[in-house]
Order: structure tokens, then C-alpha cells, then sequence
């Protein structure tokens, strides 16, 4: 009776494609996932080609054991994907990347207007150029180099002739083909260019390579142009100058701390 009873609720348990007849399709396809598996595929590939859940390939194929050789293939298929997956996503932020560049340079409207060049010159002066003595922008960058020869010329009428130049090098550089490649770019004669400061060599591990060195521009009895330019960006920050002058005083006591002391 007992026997009786429990065969009566498999079959009320039993799936519908069971008793339609689907039982048969189950076996042939677990026959074809052991086969597959024996043949050194992973659960992810039997899974592709027969439409079954892993948890019930886990279940069907637990006891199915690879040989050596089978695992080494999985192992190396998988750090495959994993290092592909690393390249996709790579590929994919550079994409990103490139459209925010492409959107964000459709945003500015050519040509650049008169009072919009000339407050970009400004700030970046104010950002990399000399806070005192004469008017001097010094950087590595030949596109950040060559706007400022132009915008000197446009903003305050100094052709690049007549403008001094000095560079920042490495030993191991060869200072001539420095001064040529920053004199075509340029087109300050090679003449203006100074004596080069050369860096003392340094067991430091250098993150960035500075190919061209470093160019100094320097414009001769320019004081009065520095302050004006400084000038300028004050115009553009007045309205927040209150506020730091405000904290600045509250704050008096950060600039009694000692200057430090190079002790070597």
C-alpha cells in the first residue's frame, strides 16, 4: 500500500513534458552532455549547445572526471577569456573616451572669439607661467608651447624672433636636436636659445619621459605685461576673492608654521 501510495504522487509530480512524452528527449540529452563532457568541454559549452541550466549539468555530470591533459585546455581557455574580457573593457572605455572628446570639442564654436583667446592665454599664465620678475611660460608640452608664441603674437604683437628661450634637459639628450626641433615648432631662431640647464643625473625612477625636455619662453622687459595679465584674472575672480581673503584671515596661524629645513 505504502509502495501504492508514493507511486501515486510521483506521478502527480512528475513535469507535463514528462508524460507527454519528453522523458525520452531528458535522457538523450543528458546522454549527449556526459559524451560532450568526457570530450574535455566545459559546463559553459555543453550549456550553449544544449539549451540546459549549469545546475543541472552539475548535477548530471558530477561524477564525469577530465583527464590532465582536458583540465590544462579549460585552465587555458579561461585566463583566455579572462585576459580578453580585460581588452574589451579597455576597448570599450576608449570609445567612451573618445566620443566625451569628440561631444566636448562640437561644444566649442569656431573660430574662438578675441576676449575668449585671450582669457584662456591668461589663465593658462596664471596656471604655468611665472609669478614673478619677467614674463616667462615654461613647460614640456610643444602643443601648450606653441599657443603661447602664438597668442603673444596676437594678444601683445611679439613675433616669435623676438622671443629667448631656454631648455630643460637630461644629460643622456643631445641638446642641438632639441634646440632644432623647438625652433621649427616655434620659429624662434636658434640664436635666442640660451645655455641649457642640464639635470644632474638621478637614480629616481622617472613615471613620465620628457622627450623634448623643457622650453622656457621668455619675453625681455615684460613686468608690466605679467602684472596686467595678472590683472585679468582677477577681473575673472573677483567675485570669489571676498571669500578667500575671508578664510585666509581666519586661518592667519597656517603661515606661522616654521619653513623646513633641508638638512641634506
Amino acid at each position: 500500500m505504502l509502495h501504492f501510495l508514493m507511486y501515486i504522487y510521483l506521478e502527480s509530480i512528475r513535469p507535463v513534458w514528462y508524460n507527454q512524452g519528453m522523458g525520452l528527449q531528458y535522457q538523450k540529452l543528458k546522454i549527449e552532455a556526459v559524451s560532450l563532457r568526457k570530450q574535455g568541454l566545459s559546463y559553459g559549452q555543453i550549456k550553449r549547445q544544449l539549451g540546459i541550466s549549469k545546475s543541472t549539468l552539475s548535477f548530471w555530470l558530477k561524477t564525469i572526471s577530465l583527464t590532465e591533459e582536458q583540465r590544462t585546455k579549460l585552465y587555458t581557455r579561461q585566463v583566455g577569456i579572462l585576459n580578453l574580457g580585460a581588452q574589451s573593457q579597455k576597448h570599450r572605455r576608449e570609445k567612451e573616451v573618445a566620443l566625451i572628446l569628440r561631444q566636448a570639442k562640437e561644444e566649442v564654436k569656431k573660430p574662438i572669439g578675441f576676449e575668449t583667446y585671450r582669457l584662456f592665454g591668461a589663465a593658462l599664465y596664471w596656471a604655468e607661467g611665472s609669478k614673478g620678475g619677467m614674463f616667462q611660460m615654461t613647460n614640456s608640452d610643444p602643443n601648450l608651447i606653441l599657443f603661447w608664441v602664438r597668442w603673444l603674437k596676437k594678444i601683445y604683437k611679439i613675433p616669435a624672433n623676438k622671443l629667448k628661450a631656454r631648455l630643460n634637459i637630461y644629460p643622456q639628450q643631445k641638446e642641438i636636436d632639441l634646440k632644432r626641433f623647438w625652433s621649427e615648432l616655434t620659429g624662434i631662431p636658434l640664436q635666442n636659445f640660451g645655455k641649457s640647464y642640464v639635470k644632474p643625473l638621478s637614480n629616481n625612477y622617472k613615471t613620465n619621459n620628457l622627450y623634448y625636455g623643457t622650453m622656457r619662453i621668455e619675453v625681455s622687459k615684460s613686468t608690466n605685461m605679467r602684472h596686467q595679465v595678472y590683472g585679468w584674472t582677477q577681473a575673472v575672480l573677483q567675485d570669489i576673492v571676498p571669500k578667500v581673503r575671508f578664510v585666509e584671515r581666519k586661518w592667519e596661524k597656517l603661515k606661522a608654521v616654521a619653513k623646513p629645513v633641508n638638512l641634506i
